[in-house]
């Protein structure tokens, strides 16, 4: 995997660019301009982030993983520590699939009803393989999605989630906090 020079980070044309980010070559940024990226940050392979209305946050410490999306007209956040294995999707906008609209971005919007809210994960988060996020989601701090979730809810803080839908299945240990002074004490 290669990653982008510093030099092609800064003309990239993102909205802000911190330290040590590492972004595959092979990732698909649409609107960088909408993207603000913290320190320590990696994207990996066939990643695509594709805001198109609100802007994207990802605050530091945050990985990517390969073939993951980040895709919609409302704001994405990851605060520090949150990462997404492969093949994770948030969307923070989704078409209405009552068959009162059509859907998809080739027909007139007026005959579709895209619905659309801010997705946020909290610090610490962790979302495991191949989960789907819908629009307006907060994943509570210290979470953990199980891998082949479908989360259309709320999860709340420092908790274990699972299914489809996600549901809470167990407490999570807070250690990660203790963990995470060893960075920034």
């Amino acid at each position: 995997m290669g990653f982008l020079s510093d030099k092609a980070l800064r003309e990239f044309g993102f909205a802000s660019v911190g330290e040590n980010v590492r972004i595959s070559d092979k990732a698909s940024i649409y609107r960088p301009d909408l993207i603000h990226l913290g320190d320590n940050i990696r994207i990996d392979d066939f990643v695509i982030l594709s805001p198109s209305v609100k802007p994207f946050y990802l605050d530091g410490y945050n990985h990517i993983g390969s073939h993951s999306s980040l895709i919609g007209r409302e704001s994405i956040k990851l605060e520090k520590f949150a990462g997404l294995s492969g093949r994770v999707s948030i969307y923070s906008s989704s078409d209405n699939y009552s068959g009162e609209y059509m859907t998809n971005p080739t027909v007139p919007e007026s005959l579709t009803r895209v619905e659309s809210a801010p997705v946020f994960l909290g610090k610490h988060v962790i979302v495991g393989t191949s989960a789907v996020i819908l629009p307006g989601v907060t994943v509570g701090e210290g979470s953990a999605i199980a891998a082949l979730s479908l989360v259309s809810r709320d999860i709340p803080k420092y908790v274990i989630a699972g299914g489809t839908p996600c549901r809470v299945i167990k407490a999570r240990s807070r250690k990660v906090l203790d963990l995470e002074k060893k960075i920034n004490p």
